[in-house]
Protein backbone atom coordinates (compact mmCIF):
# COMPACT_ATOMS: atom_id res chain seq x y z
CA UNK A 1 0.00 0.00 0.00
CA UNK A 2 1.28 3.80 -0.91
CA UNK A 3 2.46 5.88 1.21
CA UNK A 4 2.59 9.62 1.49
CA UNK A 5 4.70 12.38 3.04
CA UNK A 6 2.73 15.63 3.76
CA UNK A 7 4.38 18.45 5.12
CA UNK A 8 2.97 21.60 5.84
CA UNK A 9 6.03 24.27 6.04
CA UNK A 10 6.42 27.80 6.91
CA UNK A 11 9.79 28.99 6.01
CA UNK A 12 12.20 31.21 7.97
CA UNK A 13 15.32 31.29 6.55
CA UNK A 14 14.98 30.90 2.75
CA UNK A 15 18.75 30.85 2.15
CA UNK A 16 19.20 27.78 4.82
CA UNK A 17 16.36 26.30 3.59
CA UNK A 18 18.03 26.60 -0.02
CA UNK A 19 20.61 24.88 1.39
CA UNK A 20 18.34 21.94 2.38
CA UNK A 21 16.64 21.82 -1.06
CA UNK A 22 20.08 21.05 -2.40
CA UNK A 23 20.92 18.07 -0.32
CA UNK A 24 17.40 16.90 -0.66
CA UNK A 25 17.23 16.64 -4.09
CA UNK A 26 20.63 14.41 -4.14
CA UNK A 27 19.78 12.09 -1.48
CA UNK A 28 16.35 11.71 -2.20
CA UNK A 29 17.23 9.99 -5.85
CA UNK A 30 18.88 7.06 -3.69
CA UNK A 31 15.06 6.08 -2.43
CA UNK A 32 11.91 4.94 -4.30
CA UNK A 33 9.50 7.94 -3.53
CA UNK A 34 8.02 10.43 -6.01
CA UNK A 35 7.44 14.31 -5.73
CA UNK A 36 3.85 14.43 -6.23
CA UNK A 37 3.07 18.16 -5.41
CA UNK A 38 5.43 21.11 -4.04
CA UNK A 39 2.81 24.53 -3.50
CA UNK A 40 4.27 27.59 -2.19
CA UNK A 41 0.81 28.95 -1.78
CA UNK A 42 -1.87 26.25 -2.28
CA UNK A 43 -5.06 27.61 -3.87
CA UNK A 44 -7.50 27.50 -0.60
CA UNK A 45 -10.93 26.53 -0.91
CA UNK A 46 -12.21 26.13 2.79
CA UNK A 47 -10.51 26.90 5.88
CA UNK A 48 -7.70 28.69 7.17
CA UNK A 49 -3.90 27.98 5.39
CA UNK A 50 -1.30 29.31 8.36
CA UNK A 51 1.42 28.13 5.97
CA UNK A 52 3.56 28.81 3.14
CA UNK A 53 4.95 25.52 1.36
CA UNK A 54 2.90 22.05 0.68
CA UNK A 55 4.87 19.24 -0.21
CA UNK A 56 3.44 15.83 -1.08
CA UNK A 57 5.75 12.72 -2.02
CA UNK A 58 4.54 9.33 -2.68
CA UNK A 59 6.25 5.90 -1.78
CA UNK A 60 5.42 2.88 -2.34
CA UNK A 61 5.11 1.71 1.13
CA UNK A 62 5.42 2.89 4.85
CA UNK A 63 8.96 0.87 5.07
CA UNK A 64 10.73 3.35 2.50
CA UNK A 65 8.98 6.24 3.43
CA UNK A 66 10.65 5.29 7.17
CA UNK A 67 13.94 3.85 5.40
CA UNK A 68 14.36 7.40 3.78
CA UNK A 69 13.26 9.28 6.69
CA UNK A 70 15.04 7.88 9.06
CA UNK A 71 18.05 7.46 7.62
CA UNK A 72 21.36 9.11 9.09
CA UNK A 73 21.60 11.55 5.35
CA UNK A 74 18.55 12.58 5.92
CA UNK A 75 18.01 13.18 9.40
CA UNK A 76 20.76 15.48 8.75
CA UNK A 77 19.29 17.29 6.16
CA UNK A 78 15.97 17.50 8.13
CA UNK A 79 18.12 19.28 10.74
CA UNK A 80 18.55 22.10 8.64
CA UNK A 81 15.65 22.60 7.39
CA UNK A 82 13.90 22.51 11.60
CA UNK A 83 16.68 25.54 11.59
CA UNK A 84 15.30 27.45 8.25
CA UNK A 85 11.61 26.49 8.80
CA UNK A 86 8.47 25.36 11.15
CA UNK A 87 7.08 22.27 9.91
CA UNK A 88 4.36 19.71 10.56
CA UNK A 89 4.86 16.47 9.03
CA UNK A 90 2.14 13.39 8.37
CA UNK A 91 2.59 10.00 6.89
CA UNK A 92 -0.47 8.97 5.49
CA UNK A 93 -1.53 5.62 4.08
CA UNK A 94 -2.92 5.01 0.18
CA UNK A 95 -6.09 3.68 -0.82
CA UNK A 96 -4.33 1.48 -3.18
Amino acid sequence: MSSYFVAQITIRDQAKYEKYLEGFDALFGTYQGSVIAVADHPEILEGRWPHGRFVLIRFPNKRELRRWYESPEYQQLAHTRQQAADSTILIVDGRD
